[in-house]
């Protein structure tokens, strides 16, 4: 956290939060969300600033209750999550990135019914962004073997099998979440609200 908002949080330590102002999309943009787009359900617009972004990722953070937020010097702006606190791309050089800036090298990786890959390393949880899940689609083995379309397909149907996924040098096996699990399994929430 910087530490001018460090110091902002000391001078002014009761302004109130805020809701439904910021959105994290699932393929890892920050958008705005005045009071057209919350009441009309929009995702609102893509923040697209650099310094802006820079500082929302440099003070993005996580509160007791799993609810993510974005430290605007004093004020909290909590996040409304399309997909995952945090949304990873493949990079060429770092294998994984998330959309602060920072390299992924995940431990575990997962499944759901529609096909979204989400991994996890330590507290970062992240869904794959859906324009790169093809390349890492590609790096799967069911049994040992490539897992083609059909046999890919019958395994997050529930056919049993041993799927693992190949991201770097690291070999993982994934296993199957539930799309509508995958919050509670992670400990988060996607659309916080005040207490």
């Amino acid at each position: 956290m910087d530490d001018i908002v460090k110091q902002a949080m000391a001078k002014w330590p009761n302004v109130p939060d805020c809701y439904g102002w910021l959105a994290l999309d699932a393929r890892g943009a920050w958008r705005m969300r005045d009071e057209r787009a919350q009441h009309l359900n929009l995702p609102g617009d893509k923040v697209t600033q650099a310094a802006l972004l820079a500082f929302i990722n440099r003070n993005y953070e996580v509160d007791s209750r799993g609810c993510w937020f974005f430290q605007n010097g004093p004020q909290r702006v909590f996040l409304n999550l399309e997909a995952t606190p945090y949304i990873a791309r493949t990079d060429p050089l770092q294998g994984l990135t998330v959309q602060t800036g920072e390299a992924l090298a995940p431990q575990a990786a997962y499944l759901t019914e529609t096909g979204s890959l989400i991994v996890s390393a330590g507290t970062i949880v992240a869904q794959v962004d859906d324009r790169d899940v093809v390349q890492l689609l590609a790096a799967m083995q069911l049994d040992g073997k490539p897992a083609g379309d059909d046999a890919l397909l019958g395994w997050i149907e529930g056919a049993p099998g041993r799927l693992t996924v190949t991201i770097g040098t690291s070999e993982l096996e994934v296993e199957r979440v539930a799309g509508s699990e995958v919050a509670s399994r992670f400990g988060f929430i996607r659309l916080p609200q005040p207490d």
